[in-house]
């Protein structure tokens, strides 16, 4: 491909890409002025006849061009619905190459004349992709099978395409910070090229094929790894041919032939969902490409389904196959701890401190899907549920509604990441075939961590299935595979440290004869006369967590701040900061509202201030509000006494932390933590194993409670 090839294809990308850019700006200010009726029929009109430039010039261009499109017809999630019907053109088969082309590059790869190599080979082609095309023809020796060839010149094609898309990706998100696709750009510019050498996709599809022929015990009962999946077998390859074993199946657009064979569509889902559970969870070795033109439904019952061209793939770490099982398992038990610890471990950096939405947003790629008329439904609740998470952030980090748009919560987000969400999505999203309610402005939904809103397979195919259910003991295998191992097995299962006492001797034996059938994990510390007697850590950091418990793990408990905050009252007493017989309003102005002028501090610390009940309504309503340290002050300032001070002694098991910790503040005139630090921390030579509130950054050293319902 020459130079002026090369320019050519660089002028016509950016040239739409400018006149798209500029008609979008257009209307945008246009509809300013407009009806809402009116309004959403000339955004209906300007994605059509934009999405028609688009498809034009992909089908004009091929090469890397037809992929995307073919990626973008699955996201529903992103683009609005004309652009879902017209691009969804691209996942039928383009057209084909010249049959002398075809034969030229069979002859060159394999080194003899066509009449040598095959008994007969058909001319048309049973499909052209982007990349290839793929003829059916017999072997010598009578075997059926389909020839891959690659296109001739496709990989030069494939590599400048490859530069021109991340230069105008870059573009875009100097022109729209908010849409800033950079890292999987920058993924796909890594993993594309490997597409174009079939030796590696032959090897690629044998290790698959192999991985899911074996069997696996682990998780709830053990799970077996014989996925009831066909693939293909590989009979000879080259860089740019590719014989594979013929499998005669159904596409999964026909609806018409799946409806005439009598496929159970829902098990149909299941079972592919399945097979990249296992990819993903019990390999670390994944298809990442799984748009609907890499499956096929075998007409012979029980209709199984055929897996196809394994080019992209995807091969993890343990250590990152643990933390997307991690990520599952966390989604499904709602454990926000959990969930951090898991995005840290996986390398995602997030700007903003917000469990709750990265929970919500987390469980959306997991999330039960729904049938294709529920889907409308389902979309507007979850682009309700995008305007709450984007005024939570705007809350958040005090940003107005123009700077909340250019906000890019996610500072980091790493590589095998990236291509493990596009096959949720892709799984989710392939061949959706609905009519979707899209915002009437030109918003693209963007950052996939804080607003995704994906579509569904199984809503095309019109059947509902619980992705939770079904990935959830390939999760667990991954986790529970080093956690089933006791003591006996396991000689790391007690923290390798020094042993400082006979005492300590003796827990550590008392352990060992426990054992992980009773203990998940823990950590016991004791002091004697001042020295350090018992350190001992066992165990691992949670039931879906194999790291061990180290003497620096941190683990999130609960109603256990009474003794410290109280401690830390009677601290500033001995400074001289505050007395007893002080009243709380004369040190916390606000607080004296609402008949709490009389209570004095010796009544917060012995339960007899009243506001036993205080904050309890708070937490039923909001029980994230627990999270913001300002906000509850301000309830416990606004709130009234149930009793008199110093009637009734009675338990403040929700309110007392909160009372100590504004009186401590307002007391000393510092914050909190700094506080607990000095008087706490310091002294007893513990800093960074002691928090009230977990601070960003420990997130990796955290347990995972897990309540024993036994």
């Amino acid at each position: 491909m020459g130079w002026g090839t090369l320019i050519t294809r660089r002028l016509k990308v950016f040239s739409l890409a400018l006149f798209v850019y500029f008609d979008y700006k257009a209307v945008q200010k246009r509809v300013q002025w407009v009806s809402t009726v009116k309004k959403n029929a000339i955004w209906a009109k300007t994605h059509e006849r934009n999405a028609r430039r688009v498809l034009k010039l992909m089908i004009e261009l091929e090469g890397l061009w037809v992929k995307m499109g073919q990626y973008l017809s699955t996201r529903a999630d992103v683009l609005p619905e004309p652009y879902i019907e017209v691009l969804k053109q691209l996942q039928d088969s383009l057209p084909p190459r010249p049959l002398e082309e075809v034969c030229g590059t069979i002859e060159k790869e394999l080194g003899k004349p066509m009449r040598q190599l095959f008994a007969t080979f058909d001319v048309d082609p049973l499909a052209t992709a982007s990349i290839a095309q793929v003829h059916r023809a017999t072997l010598e020796d009578g075997r059926e099978v389909v020839v891959k060839v690659q296109h001739d010149g496709i990989k030069e094609i494939i590599l400048e395409d490859l530069k021109n898309a991340k230069s105008l990706i870059e573009w875009i998100a100097w022109a729209e910070p908010q849409y800033d696709f950079n890292p999987m750009i920058d993924e796909w510019c890594k993993e594309a090229p490997k597409e174009l050498d079939f030796n590696h996709e032959a090897e690629n599809t044998r290790t698959v094929s192999k991985n899911l022929s074996r069997k696996t015990e682990g998780g709830s009962g053990g799970v077996s790894s014989d996925v009831d999946v066909l693939i293909p077998e590989i009979i000879q390859s080259t860089e740019k041919i590719l014989i594979l074993e013929y499998m005669d199946g159904i596409r999964l657009h026909d609806n018409d032939s799946l409806e005439e064979y009598g496929v159970d569509k829902k098990r149909l889902v299941e079972e592919i969902t399945r097979a990249y559970a296992h990819q993903i969870y019990i390999d670390g070795f994944f298809n990442g490409d799984p748009h609907p033109g890499n499956f096929l439904v075998s007409k012979e019952p029980p209709h199984k389904p055929i897996l196809l061209d394994f080019g992209l793939t995807k091969r993890i770490s343990q250590s990152m196959k643990q933390a997307l099982a991690k990520m599952f398992l966390s989604c499904a038990e709602g454990d926000q701890v959990a969930l951090l610890s898991a995005f840290a471990e996986m390398g995602l950096k997030l700007r903003v401190d917000m469990p709750q939405q990265s929970m919500e947003i987390a469980s959306i790629f997991f999330r039960q899907s729904t049938t294709a008329t529920e889907a409308k439904e389902n979309i507007k609740a979850l682009n309700e549920q995008r305007e709450r998470n984007a005024k939570a952030l705007q809350e958040k980090m005090k940003l107005n509604k123009k700077e909340v748009k250019h906000f890019n919560p996610v500072d980091a987000f790493p590589g095998d990441a990236i291509i493990f969400m596009r096959v949720l999505n892709l799984l989710r999203g392939m061949s959706l075939s609905l009519e979707l309610v899209h915002s009437s402005d030109m918003t693209i939904i963007s950052h996939g961590c804080f607003s995704f809103i994906p579509a569904g397979l199984s809503a095309s195919l019109n059947v509902r299935i619980v992705y939770l259910d079904i990935m959830r003991p390939f999760a667990e295998s991954t986790l529970l595979g080093s956690l089933t191992r006791g003591p006996s097995t396991n000689s790391e299962w007690i923290y390798d440290s020094p042993v400082n006492s006979e005492v300590e001797s003796k827990l550590r034996s008392l352990l060992l004869e426990m054992g992980s059938d009773k203990i998940l994990g823990l950590q016991v510390c004791a002091y004697k006369d001042g020295k350090v007697i018992i350190d001992t850590a066992a165990g691992t950091l949670g039931k879906y967590d194999p790291r061990p418990v180290q003497p620096d793990s941190l683990f999130p408990v609960f109603s256990v701040t009474k003794g410290i905050t109280a401690g830390m009252v009677h601290w500033l007493v001995d400074q001289g900061k505050l007395k007893y017989e002080e009243t709380v309003a004369d040190i916390w102005p606000k607080f004296g509202t609402n008949k709490k002028e009389l209570i004095k501090v010796h009544h917060l610390l012995n339960h007899t201030s009243g506001l036993h009940n205080a904050l309890g309504d708070v937490v039923k309503t909001d029980p994230m509000s627990v999270c913001d340290w300002e906000e509850m002050l301000d309830q416990i300032a606004k709130s009234t006494p149930e009793t008199e001070p110093g009637s009734s002694q009675i338990y403040h098991y929700l309110s007392f932390g909160w009372l100590c910790g504004g009186l401590i503040e307002h007391a000393s005139g510092r914050k909190f933590q700094e506080i607990l630090e000095e008087a706490i921390v310091h002294p007893l030579h513990i800093e960074g194993e002691l928090y009230v509130g977990i601070p960003p950054g420990v997130e990796s050293r955290l347990a995972t409670l897990t309540v024993d319902m036994e």
